[in-house]
This record gives structure tokens, sequence and C-alpha cells, in this order.
């Protein structure tokens, strides 16, 4: 397949001193697809190159306030229920993501798990492989989506590859990522009851929050650690 090639934007916006928030750019810029990009300040979340998951939590907590989701007290109250990581790549702004497990049974073989992203903030591409622990083998894992709040851009190797058609995604698309990506097929996902399924087991697939970011519930088979790769080397989870 075809390396895909983006050019990000320039220059982030400057985010309040007292306050993690988020302020819109991109304003008439054909590359919005008419839509205001939201940019956030990637120098707020290190401090002496290191990444700050404290401040990255804030970020995603003023985030769901505008986008009126709940935020609940044992996400800042419960140490490490709701974690937030950059995927050791210091592009926290570009390539990161915010999590909470609410579930992952290996015996019943059920997992899931809510997924928070800044806008046009990306997970790492990766994929599931079949695994095999002390308890005997295990299905890859198989997932499915439902947009809660805000909207993403899922991109999947299955389908036609049309990431030209979303050049406000492209744009976006971390540097550290850009040379390892397969051609995508891109969909663009909304808070609107949809339940959006892996197309295809053991393929590679990621995710990118919309313009005002995104909350997202995923529903799958139980997820092994062991069984995850990702297509970007170097990648820490």
């Amino acid at each position: 397949m075809n390396t895909v090639t983006a050019v990000r934007f320039g220059a982030m916006a400057v985010m309040a001193a007292t306050v993690i928030g988020f302020s819109a750019g991109c304003s008439g810029s054909a590359q919005c697809n008419k839509q205001e990009i939201v940019q956030v300040n990637n120098a707020d979340f290190y401090k002496d190159g290191k990444f700050d998951a404290e401040k990255g939590k804030q970020a995603y907590f003023e985030m769901m306030k505008k986008l009126g989701a709940p935020v609940y007290k044992r996400y800042i109250e419960e140490p490490g229920f709701f974690w937030a990581v950059d995927f050791a790549q210091g592009d926290f702004a570009a390539f990161g993501m915010g999590g909470v497990f609410w579930v992952n049974d290996r015996d019943k073989q059920y997992f899931a798990h809510e997924i928070f992203l800044l806008p046009g903030q990306s997970i790492a591409e990766h994929r599931h492989l079949p695994t095999v622990d002390a308890k005997g083998p295990l299905q890859c894992k198989h997932e499915r989506w439902q947009v809660r709040y805000g909207s993403v851009y899922g991109f999947s190797e299955v389908g036609e590859p049309n990431l030209d058609k979303f050049p406000e995604a492209k744009a976006m698309l971390a540097k550290c990522q850009v040379p390892h990506l397969n051609s995508v097929h891109v969909e663009k996902w909304e808070a609107d009851g949809q339940v959006h399924p892996l197309p295809k087991d053991e393929t590679w697939h990621f995710m990118m929050g919309g313009p005002e970011g995104a909350v997202v519930s995923e529903y799958a088979t139980y997820h092994d650690g062991n069984g995850l790769r990702f297509s970007c080397p170097n990648v820490a989870f």
C-alpha cells in the first residue's frame, strides 16, 4: 500500500495560563471542511520534556464540560482509574488519548472502555492479534465503537482509500505516525446512536478526535495487551 502523506497545521493556538482550554482555529479555510478545528497547545502538557498526565486529564475534563459529557467524581478522585497517555512520542496534542477501562473479563470474554480524544488528537494506529496465555488460546479482540459526545474520524485499512476527501483530518495527522500509515479509508462518525464495528479482524485501525473532540464508548471481546501491535515504532502504552 502507498504511504499516506500529510501536512500538519502550523502554529498551535495559545491556551489560557490559568485554565487548560481550547481556542478555535482554521476559520474560513478550505482545509476546515466548513468546520472549526479547535487546536490545543502541545507545550502545556510537558515539563522538562516529560509528559504531565495530570494536565492531560484536566484538558479532557475541560473538553467534556464543553461537550456536556459527565465528569464523574471517580474520574478525579480514584487514582489510576482515568488515565492519559502520549504513547511515549512527546506530541500529546496530536498523538495521545484518555481512557477508562470499565471492565476487562478474560473468563466471560467481554471488555468495556471509554475513549477520550481532544480535537484533532489521534490514537496510534494498531491492530489486535490472537494470543495464548496460561489458560489457553484467545481470539483476537473484536470491537465496536459508539460516539457519545462530539465526533471522530475512523481510519481503517479496509475500504477504498479516501483520505483526500477529509483534508481537515489529513492536516492534523501526527508527524510520528504519518510515515507508517497504510493507505486508509476514513469515515466521519457523529454522536447519533450508531455503533461502528471493526470491519475485519486483525486489521489496522485508529480514531482521531473531531473538531470539538470526542467521548467514545468501546464494546469488545477481552483485551489481551500481548496481542496489541502498533504500526509506528517505539510506541508505548
